[in-house]
């Protein structure tokens, strides 16, 4: 196989994230809120009604103030208690009115972060090989994690106050309508100083944090690197440069997390601040008003409670539109995801293609990542049913990239690859990848037993014929040796195997699918010598009446392939049996005898 991975672009290609605002990503979001209708109208109900025991609150005061008379002697105590018990029933009302939303909203905020978290799961399945040949594992890893997360926290700490504080505000401005107009006047004077804060602030952060979530995907794909590579690591001796690394990801994500920190803490204390002012200027037109006998104190004291209702809830607007900053910046980037191009679906009425006899045409066929960078030219050979075919060539030739266009993983840039004489994208791509048994040189082993990676292209498989598939890949005699035998549960990508063993699976794996097509891509290349041998011997058993592609690095494994064909610069260098090119005395010749002397 050519590099570490399956016939991926250049690094360089790096495709550009679309742009996404604040207002887009939320209307989006808001979408997912669609099958919690009935919750959502149950807590705005739950909000009418925690907002007119709000409202009720400072009316009560009011009052309750103007029960007690500065001017007489007596106080109306029966007025008074009565203002009181209601006063304390509203409050323990609101207490619970405020558990059974908050208890609504996780429920809510959970069923909906799942959702989310299930779409762009959902979406990574459809996406072709080349957006992960582009991406790194821990960044779609911080993506799932950390930025759906953060939109879990968001949602679940926002809803109620969006809901229950627009409710309170278009309250509270009702009733100082209703107590005095002119009051009203006095406490909406700061409000556009408020906006302009917010807004200042608000321009400041949202690209703030933004940047924070894409560099904790970066610290994040360089942990799994690090953690993956660890062996490599330390048999280099790379430790301090990879500390070094790391500390130099991890201050950038400090630098610009506090960046976005400071400035998103300037706004509460700057809306509290400007709330203070508003209470003042408040207070002191009542007093003055009070004096002129215009209105009671018994007003005055409703008012402020009113007026603090009012500004309360626009400061907790503004704070909440700091942390939607966050989150729309982790939201923009699972869309961004959501939003690829998925992997090109089956033409109208595709074609099943079943019971596939294995013919193997390739016309003409070119391939491009780049219009000027061409990986394979004008590749043209034919392959009949039940023969094999060796691709050999020197590294980055091409020849990984030739069995990626047979199973369909990228689709030709020009050309046609048939199958059974049918061009290959008119069979549907479930159907066509059915008829493939590939062995890969970086062995996959998901986490289970040994069995359930054996079973894993044909799960109805029996028992028997898991044990002679793997016997058939000389993988029984191991794995009987396994604690627990077929049933021995596998660490993490089967770390508690050698690579040979695990190699010895992915090959057992292959043959219980019971393919018509092989495809063996260094299949051989990570066991020993001895270990090689008896696989070859499998090899040809399972190889018997099927079409087989082996690709190559070790030229003495092919000797008894039907044809090989040498691959070099994308291009068909010769063509032949294992005799006829050694004696043209080409690139294969070359090839094979400077293995020879190296051996």
């Amino acid at each position: 196989m050519e590099g570490r991975r399956f016939g991926g672009p250049p690094k360089g290609l790096i495709l550009e994230a679309k742009p996404h605002n604040l207002k887009g990503t939320v209307k989006r979001l808001w979408k997912y809120f669609g099958n919690e209708r009935k919750i959502l109208i149950l807590m705005f109900l739950l909000s009418i009604l925690e907002t007119a025991i709000g409202l009720a609150v400072p009316f009560g005061l009011g009052r309750a103030v103007d029960a007690i008379s500065l001017t007489k002697e007596s106080v109306n105590f029966s007025l008074l208690g009565i203002i009181i018990f209601l006063l304390l029933a509203a409050l323990v009302t609101d207490a619970l009115i405020t558990f059974i939303q908050s208890w609504l909203v996780a429920g809510v905020s959970q069923r909906i972060v799942r959702s989310f978290r299930s779409s762009l799961f959902s979406k990574l399945q459809k996406l072709p090989i080349a957006f992960f040949d582009k991406s790194t594992h821990g960044d779609l890893m911080s993506r799932l994690t950390n930025d759906i997360d953060n939109v879990s926290i968001t949602i679940s700490q926002s809803t109620v106050q969006l809901i229950g504080g627009f409710m309170m505000v278009l309250g509270s401005l009702v009733m100082m309508l209703f107590l005095s107009p002119f009051l009203t006047l006095a406490a909406v004077a700061t409000l556009p100083l408020s906006f302009l804060m917010t807004r200042l602030i608000a321009a400041r952060t949202a690209p703030l944090y933004k940047k924070q979530q894409a560099e904790l995907g970066m610290l994040d794909g360089h942990l799994e690197e690090t953690i993956s590579g660890l062996r490599v690591i330390k048999a280099f001796n790379h430790e301090d440069e990879v500390i070094a690394q790391f500390e130099a990801l991890n201050q950038r994500l400090l630098a610009v997390g506090l960046k976005a920190q400071i400035w998103s803490g300037y706004l509460f204390p700057l809306m509290n601040i400007i709330n203070n002012l508003t209470i003042a200027i408040v207070a002191l037109t009542g007093g003055l008003l009070a004096i002129d006998g215009a209105i009671t104190v018994g007003v005055i004291t409703s008012f402020i409670g009113y007026s603090r209702q009012f500004s309360r809830p626009l400061s907790e607007f503004a704070n909440i539109f700091n942390t939607l900053q966050s989150a729309a910046a982790g939201a923009e980037r699972v869309f961004d995801i959501i939003d690829e191009k998925e992997e090109e679906r089956d033409v109208r009425a595709a074609r099943e293609l079943s019971n596939p006899k294995g013919d193997v045409v390739f016309e003409n066929v070119s391939f491009y990542y780049r219009e000027d960078v061409p990986v394979i030219r004008d590749v043209s050979f034919e392959v009949k049913s039940g023969s094999s075919i060796a691709i050999v060539g020197p590294t980055g030739a091409g020849k990984t990239t030739i069995v990626n266009l047979l199973a369909r993983f990228y689709d030709v840039t020009a050309g046609r690859i048939l199958i059974d004489g049918t061009d290959i994208r008119e069979y549907s791509r479930d159907s066509l990848r059915k008829c493939f048994g590939i062995v890969l040189q970086e062995t996959y082993l998901f986490s289970g037993t040994i069995k359930d990676n054996i079973k894993y292209g044909n799960p109805a498989a029996t028992d028997e014929e898991v044990v002679k598939a793997a016997q058939i890949a000389n993988a029984h005699r191991f794995i009987s040796r396994m604690p627990d035998g077929y049933d021995t549960v596998l660490s993490e990508s089967g770390s508690n195997l050698s690579q040979g063993q695990k190699q010895l699976l992915a090959i057992a794996r292959a043959v219980l699918v019971n393919p018509s097509i092989l495809i063996l891509d260094e299949a051989t290349s990570s066991v020993d010598t001895r270990t090689e041998f008896n696989i070859q011997k499998a090899m040809l058993n399972i190889m018997r009446g099927r079409t087989s592609f082996i690709i190559a690095h070790r030229l003495s494994t092919i000797r008894d392939a039907d044809t090989i064909i040498v691959i070099d610069n994308g291009e068909i260098a010769e063509r032949g049996n294992h005799e006829s090119l050694l004696q043209q005395k080409g690139v294969y010749y070359r090839l094979y005898f400077s293995q020879l002397t190296k051996a």
